[in-house]
């Protein structure tokens, strides 16, 4: 279904700059790094994988609003 969809250019210029908060993008590090180094327990995978669906579905939302806009991601 492609439906043609109006928006404010405010909004698509919000949702372009969407980023994860970087307090949350530290701890996405940190767990990371415990995972690498075998240290991660159950509790702490499933915040990862949380955090990771987090920041790729902000990366996708982000990708087509910069699409909309004709811009690349910097």
């Amino acid at each position: 279904m492609n439906a043609v969809v109006e928006a404010p250019l405010e909004l698509v210029e919000a949702v372009a700059s969407l980023r994860i908060p970087s307090r949350m993008d530290r701890r996405m590090q940190d767990l990371m790094d415990h995972n690498t180094d075998g240290s991660l327990g159950p509790e702490g995978r499933a915040e990862l994988e949380a955090l990771v669906e987090l920041s790729e579905n902000i990366a996708l939302l982000r990708a087509r609003a910069l699409n909309l806009l004709g811009r690349k991601p910097t």
